[in-house]
This record gives C-alpha cells, sequence and structure tokens, in this order.
C-alpha cells in the first residue's frame, strides 16, 4: 500500500509503521452526537487524510476573540522573530516550562518549524506565561497542516477560543496549578486504591500528580495522543481528565503488588505512559476512560474556580517552589489525644486538594474545652471545613470531614436543620481504616447534574467563608446542583442545642449528645456507610480540627 500524502515535515518511513492509513476518506456527520461517537469509536483515526479534514472543520468551528493570528500573521512575523537563526537551535519560550518538542515522527524540518511556530505564538499572545502543554498541541497539529502558517492559524485558534463553557488549554501557571489540583481531588474520588499508593510511595503526592499533563502531552505515543486529541477537540478539557485518569488506574492495575522500579513514582509512570503499547490499546485506554462516570462539567468547573480561588488566597499566581508539602502533618508540632501523625496524615489524603495544602489546627478538644456541644460550636465557628475525630471508651476511632462552617447551623432559627456539601464524608480508622463519600459520587445514577442558576457568575462559583451570599453561590457539590430523587441523599450535618447529626436519610451515619458524653452510628443513605464503631457509643474523647495557611501561622 503506498503512504498517504504525508507533509514535507513527517518521517514517512516512522509514520507508517506508527499509524496505519486503513480508513475511510470522507465524513458526512454534522450532528455533535454522532460526531462524539465516531471520535471515540476512532472513526478518522484510521485515515491520515480523513483526519485532516476533521481537524480542519473542528478547529475553523471553535468560537474565537474577534482579532486571531491567522496564517497571513505569521508569514509577516516569522522572517523577522528567526532571524539568521538556523530552526532547530531555536530557543523555545519560556511558558513552555524547558519541555522539550516530542518528535511525533516529525523529520528534523518539522521539529524545527514547531520551534518556529511555538516563537510566534509568543510573539502574538504576550498575555500567556505558562503553558507546557503547547509543543505537542503544535507538533501534531503539524501533521495535518499543509505548512507552517496554517499549523500555526490552527494552534492560534485553539489558544484564542472565547467560549467560557469551552475551556481547552491551560495558559497560565495558576489555571495549570488548579488543573493539577483538581485532577487530584478526582483521583481522591475515582481511584482510590491508585491515590492510596501514591501516598504511600511518594513524599509530595500533589507534585505526583502535577504531571498529568506531561502524560498526555509529551510521553503518550503519537498514536494515542492523536486518539485523545480526536475526542478533545470534539468534547473539550474534560476528555484530558479521564485518559489521564484511566491511565492510573492501569498503571495501579500492573503495579499493584509489585516492588516500583525505582524510588521515584513520578519517574515510573512516565515510563509507563512512554511504553503503554506495552500495556493497552489506544481502544482501551479510551474505554477505560469513558466507563468513569465523571462529574458534570459544570461541576468540575466549580471545583477548578475554587482550587484558584484557594491558591489565589496563598499568593501563588506563578510558578514557584512551595514552600510547604501536600501532607502537611509534621510529626515535631503535632498532637492528638485520638490519632496519630500517620493516621492523621492518612485523614490529610482524603481531603480536597486545596485544603490539604494547608495545616491541622486544633480547634476543640473535649480534654481542655470539656464535654460540651456548645463549647464545641463556639471553638469551630468561623471555619471551614473542619475535621471531626471521636474516640470511644472502646478504643474504636472514626469522625467526619465537614465542608461547611458551624455557623450555618443559625439559619434553622433554632431547629434542627441540615446544610454542607457532597464533600463531607464519614471514616472510621479504629478497628481498620474505611472511607464513605457521598453516595451520589459512586453512583452517579441516582442523579442528574441539573443547570446552574441563571443569576450565578464565574466568581461566585466557590467555596468561601465571606458574609457576601453571592461569594457563597453555589460551592462544589452543592445539593442544589443535582436533581435527586428525594433529600434523604443530601442530608450532610445538622447541629442543635442538643445534638449533633453527620449523615442523615434511613438512619445517622454519626449522632452526639449535647454533653459530648453518648453517640450512636448506623447506615445512612447520604453516606451509604456501614456503623462507623459500635452502635451504641460512650465518648472518651472528640477533637474539631481546622486548616491553617502555613503562611499565617
Amino acid at each position: 500500500m503506498d503512504s498517504p500524502g504525508y507533509n514535507c515535515f513527517v518521517d514517512k518511513n516512522k509514520m507508517d509503521a506508527a499509524i496505519q492509513d486503513l480508513g475511510p476518506k470522507e465524513l458526512s456527520c454534522t450532528e455533535l452526537q454522532e460526531l462524539k461517537q465516531l471520535a471515540r469509536q476512532g472513526y478518522w483515526a484510521r485515515s491520515y487524510a480523513l483526519r485532516g479534514k476533521v481537524y480542519q472543520r473542528l478547529i475553523r468551528d471553535i468560537p474565537c476573540r474577534t482579532v486571531t493570528p491567522d496564517a497571513s500573521v505569521y508569514s509577516d512575523i516569522v522572517g523577522k522573530l528567526v532571524g539568521k537563526h538556523s530552526s532547530g537551535s531555536l530557543p523555545l519560550p519560556e511558558f513552555v516550562d524547558n519541555t522539550q518538542v516530542p518528535s511525533y515522527c516529525l523529520n528534523t524540518r518539522g521539529e524545527g518549524a514547531v520551534r518556529k511556530i511555538l516563537l510566534c505564538i509568543a510573539n502574538q499572545f504576550p498575555d500567556i506565561s505558562f503553558c507546557p502543554a503547547l509543543p505537542a498541541v503544535v507538533a501534531l497539529l503539524l501533521h495535518y497542516s499543509i505548512d507552517e502558517a496554517e499549523c500555526f492559524e490552527k494552534a492560534c485558534r485553539i489558544l484564542a477560543c472565547n467560549d467560557p463553557s469551552k475551556k481547552l488549554i491551560d495558559q497560565s501557571f495558576l489555571a495549570f496549578e488548579s488543573s493539577c489540583m483538581t485532577f487530584g481531588d478526582l483521583v481522591n474520588k475515582y481511584c482510590q486504591a491508585a491515590h492510596k499508593l501514591m501516598v504511600a510511595v511518594s513524599e509530595d503526592v500533589l507534585q505526583v500528580y502535577a504531571d498529568w499533563q506531561r502524560w498526555l502531552f509529551g510521553e503518550l505515543p503519537l498514536s494515542y495522543f492523536a486518539r485523545v486529541f480526536d475526542v478533545f477537540l470534539v468534547e473539550g478539557y474534560k476528555v484530558l481528565y479521564r485518559v489521564a485518569l484511566a491511565i492510573l488506574k492501569f498503571f495501579h492495575k500492573v503495579k499493584a503488588g509489585q516492588p516500583l522500579e525505582s524510588d521515584n513514582v513520578k519517574q515510573d509512570i512516565r515510563t509507563f505512559v512512554k511504553d503503554i503499547a506495552k500495556t493497552v490499546s489506544p481502544e482501551k485506554l479510551l474505554e477505560k476512560a469513558f466507563a468513569i462516570r465523571l462529574f458534570s462539567r459544570k461541576e468540575i468547573q466549580l471545583l477548578q474556580m475554587a482550587n484558584e480561588k484557594a491558591l489565589k488566597q496563598k499568593g501563588i499566581t506563578v510558578k514557584q517552589k512551595r514552600q510547604f508539602v501536600h501532607l502537611a502533618v509534621h510529626a515535631e508540632n503535632f498532637h492528638s489525644e485520638i490519632v496519630s501523625v500517620k493516621e492523621m496524615r492518612d485523614i490529610w489524603s482524603w481531603v480536597p486538594e486545596r485544603f490539604a495544602l494547608c495545616q491541622p489546627l486544633l480547634l476543640f478538644s473535649s480534654l481542655q474545652h470539656g464535654y460540651s456541644l456548645t463549647r464545641f460550636y463556639f471553638q469551630c465557628e468561623g471555619h471551614e471545613p473542619t475535621l471531626l475525630l471521636i474516640k470511644t471508651t472502646q478504643k474504636e476511632v472514626c469522625g467526619a470531614y465537614l465542608s461547611t462552617d458551624w455557623s450555618e447551623r443559625n439559619k434553622f432559627g433554632g431547629k434542627l436543620g441540615f446544610f454542607g456539601t457532597g464533600e463531607c464524608f464519614v471514616f472510621r480508622l479504629q478497628p481498620e481504616v474505611q472511607r464513605y463519600e457521598w453516595v451520589v459520587i459512586k453512583h452517579p445514577e441516582l442523579t442528574r447534574p441539573v443547570s446552574m442558576e441563571p443569576t450565578t457568575t464565574p466568581s461566585s462559583l466557590c467555596h468561601s467563608t465571606s458574609s457576601d451570599p453571592a461569594d457563597r453561590l453555589s460551592p462544589f457539590l452543592a445539593a442544589r446542583h443535582f436533581n435527586l430523587p428525594s433529600k434523604t441523599e443530601s442530608l450532610f450535618m445538622a447541629g442543635g442545642n442538643d445534638c449533633l447529626i453527620i449523615g442523615g436519610g434511613g438512619g445517622q451515619a454519626l449522632y452526639i449528645d449535647g454533653d459530648l458524653n453518648r453517640g450512636r452510628t448506623g447506615h445512612c443513605d447520604t453516606f451509604n456507610n456501614q456503623p462507623l464503631c459500635s452502635e451504641n457509643f460512650l465518648i472518651a474523647a472528640v477533637e474539631a480540627w481546622g486548616f491553617q495557611d502555613p503562611d499565617t501561622q
């Protein structure tokens, strides 16, 4: 069979070995839903020529800023910018953060062309400050462009997308870092076994998750990355999270029970991704990715915004060496009557990434402040989130992560009313470790996301301790975003003068009396949990912990 019409940037011999050209030459579909299915099935992945036509069409249809640089701009500026440099010796823009140009079966001329295009993009987009994914995108697009100018125009259209609902590529360190935190949150919820392994083998698990985009944009072989990019152009950013989660699931499946190849799990994952063809086909990778029932795009956007806000509050908006580690529980300054340093680190690995950056702050201890629910509320109000720890007289240990300030209980006029969000979870540590999250996370079939309130604005879509109601309008996983069959699946936390309740519906995950003396636990609909300790118990100690930014100590 003759090679398809590769352009002058492609090494034909390498390309024939990497991607066979056996598929259809035309695509008549226009409906988005059908296009989505064809992309997932790899319809145009089998035809080099057809993939080029589809990319042209999909990128042409991206809504862009009014003034978006096109091919003619490239022709005007490339000579002035490149000058007498040979293209192979051109420096890469700072915003790629030392990312190398992946070869992707390009020849020497093609690799040089990628450098020229990146230099011209840097000239036309001075607002891009951090974009390590861009070399891989440009290298792939160059395959399906008639010349450098057309490739430049395609990349510019992706970068200039102005549809707020269609995020494509991170272009600042703030956006990149919050995406890494969001990915960490998704791993924590959807890949718990892999997350447990990452926590066990790495000092700073967020540093491992900070590599997730590199797995896709650089380490994945060309035939895999092209398949991911096919779907990405149709469905958007959420696809990237799905595929990275699937990679981590396969990595854990292969490595579970085996010693890691090095003491650097970050490098081990990179090696695994580079050699992924030994383990799984592109079809199986995408099949696994789309079998994960992720939150809606709106919910992920809320989580991303909450993470961005947390980074801004900590002053992390440009690349810098992090002054604190992900697991911020230090043996020398941590003391609890209920849990050990190791147990607290385990709990810390479960909390959302934006709070795992913080250090534990003891707010209430029954041994220090007395056995009083009133004093408990007094010590905890003004802090969001909080961690509740309970030790029974039988030396059982359980607790709850509570997303919302206890002062919210005052809105119910003295009556017992539930509040909180789906980020709440309950757990037990002794006699064995078990965590129970909101039932909707494990069983999304119980609900369908509903559209956001029309008054919602991007600046108001995140957790906040502000008293301004607009700032608190739509926290991540607020129950009102979900079309639940009944309220019993969203009874997170409640506090009255004579009792405190965590989890409701068909029972209570935790009930504690006003004297902090007795409690009970059982199954509840909200967390679909087993009893967290003996069903009726006497309390030996209660603690509440807050989350303190290291910079404010």
